[in-house]
């Protein structure tokens, strides 16, 4: 055999790599999970029951030779009926977070280092594969099975199958296959053949990172697999009653009792720091501003249970439902800067106010961009940093209903709040102390980001809704009319025959009704 050289290795480099993502790149070599991820997060429960009910019979199919009839099986239950849009969607806002978790990563960086370009051929339908994998994997291109789509805009079930033809047109054969035998649903054969236990020892030592997962979306938690998925639905009832029990104990309680009656109801709350002592009325002045990372709808619920004193909460676009249900009153913010700032100074006069300057929330260990209009209003600044932990369910959303958050979020088996207090920031480090609103701003994201490690970005609430939800964030109605056009667009097929016919008249109230509506956390 001849001995490979210095020059064969930056040949290799220059030409494109074919990899399977699924027992490859990713450790797991079973799609079922993706599936039902997309069952449950574009169609709801009855789907994602139906599609669990139909394992068994994809199993055999597997069992008695046929992966590729299995497959197909899969993908009609999962995707038929379901805009294309919508597939994208989640394809781009929930699946990522469970490929990365999935993800080996001395693989990836053994084979896609060096400059090479990597191709990822998929058994599930690329539509699912292709945002993860050019924006988290680095991929050159994606290669797998096509959805059908009919004139409606909607998936009929059906897949048409990737063929070797897509692999030679895309890398022009490349040299390195990395993989077993290809699945017969791809009906994809392997290209030139090469060492790929050299390429492996060639780059595995690369420190590179994939870039990482920081905007995700999706209820559930867990990955779906079939146990899983059956332990999900046979909570599914009990922890809505279990949500309904808490959040009728929770409204009927003084606040004082809500601390004894969280572990009772399977819940934990964690304190860590010195709480702040009230202002006295003596001292004079505005109320203490505390300054909080923002993990869900509940976080100035859960810094009013600890405190145990009157607190005024600051939101932008809560719910109406869950306004009702808050055991503390919220301020509503415009994106206004002059009349938010006035709506501030007015609430701080009258006692102390939680406010989350990120703008929305975010479940990984990232800060976004804090906004510097709190550092602008007061020198009292408290930061806090804020956690959660729960078994099934999240509660946030950047696509559903975000009324049902709170409700989301009880009907976990043992949900967890930590509240951790800083201490309060010297006057020297504030605007009193000749600071500028976003040196404070930016120093108050260090000090929480070093305390709960969280790591500092300078990413914004716009940048997030960009990525889970396709839009800017931005709230475009301002009455319910807007609200119940939404849905009409959303759901009904009339509204592309008004729109087409001009013959409706609108309610004066309604304005701008050709943009997109969307309700922002």
């Amino acid at each position: 055999m001849v001995p490979r050289t210095s020059a064969d290795d930056d040949n290799l480099e220059s030409e494109p790599v074919v990899a399977e993502l699924e027992g490859v790149l990713l450790r797991d070599a079973d799609t079922f999970p993706y599936f039902m991820l997309m069952a449950f997060e574009a169609s709801g429960l009855l789907r994602f029951t139906l599609l669990l009910l139909s394992w068994p019979f994809s199993r055999a199919l597997s069992a008695l030779g046929f992966p590729g009839a299995a497959l197909r099986l899969v993908a009609f239950v999962a995707l038929a009926g379901l805009r294309r849009s919508e597939v994208e969607l989640v394809s781009r806002a929930v699946l990522p977070k469970f490929f990365m978790d999935d993800l080996d990563v001395e693989a990836w960086r053994a084979f896609a280092g060096g400059g090479r370009r990597l191709v990822v051929v998929t058994r599930c339908p690329a539509v699912m594969v292709e945002w993860f994998a050019r924006e988290h994997l680095r991929a050159y291109a994606v290669v797998g099975a096509e959805i059908v789509v009919n004139s409606f805009g909607r998936a009929t079930g059906l897949v048409h199958p990737a063929v070797a033809g897509d692999i030679e047109d895309r890398v022009k054969c490349a040299d390195v296959w990395l993989g077993g035998t290809p699945s017969d649903q791809l009906l994809v054969s392997p290209c030139k053949g090469q060492n790929c236990a050299h390429l492996a020892r060639a780059h595995s030592d690369q420190p590179f990172q994939p870039p990482p997962v920081v905007f995700h979306d999706g209820r559930l938690v867990p990955r779906p697999t079939p146990s899983t998925a059956l332990l999900i639905l046979l909570w599914f009832p009990l922890g809505v009653l279990l949500a309904l029990v808490r959040i009728v104990v929770g409204i009927s309680l003084p606040m004082s009792l809500i601390p004894y009656a969280i572990p009772i109801l399977g819940g934990k709350l964690t304190v860590r720091g010195n709480l702040p002592p009230p202002v006295s009325d003596n001292a004079g002045g505005n109320g203490v501003l505390f300054v909080c990372t923002h993990r869900t709808l509940l976080d100035p619920l859960a810094l009013a249970i600890v405190l145990q004193r009157r607190l005024t909460a600051v939101t932008y676009s809560l719910s109406r439902l869950s306004e009702l249900l808050s055991p503390i009153p919220t301020v509503r913010l415009t994106r206004d800067r002059r009349v938010d700032a006035n709506r501030i100074r007015h609430e701080l006069e009258k006692g102390d106010l939680v406010v989350c300057p990120e703008g929305t929330t975010c479940r990984e260990p990232y800060l976004l961009r804090f906004s510097a209009l709190f550092a602008e209003l007061t020198d009292r600044i408290v930061p806090v940093g804020i956690n959660y932990r729960v078994g099934f369910f999240h509660a946030t959303t950047a696509r559903g209903y975000k009324a049902m958050d709170p409700i989301f979020f009880m009907m976990n088996p043992r949900p967890a709040y930590e509240v951790a207090f800083l201490d309060q920031l010297p006057a020297k480090l504030t605007c009193a102390g000749g600071k500028s609103p976003y040196e404070v701003a930016n120093y108050t994201q260090s000090i929480l980001g070093s305390a709960m490690g969280y790591k500092c970005t300078m990413l914004t609430r716009r940048e997030k809704y960009q990525v889970l939800a396709g839009n800017d964030g931005s709230v475009s109605y301002s009455s319910y009319w807007e609200h119940i056009l939404k849905i009409v667009r959303q759901k009904s097929w009339l509204w592309a025959q008004i729109h087409w016919c001009g013959t409706f008249s609108f309610p004066s109230g309604i304005k701008d009704w050709k943009n997109e509506i969307v309700v922002a956390d």
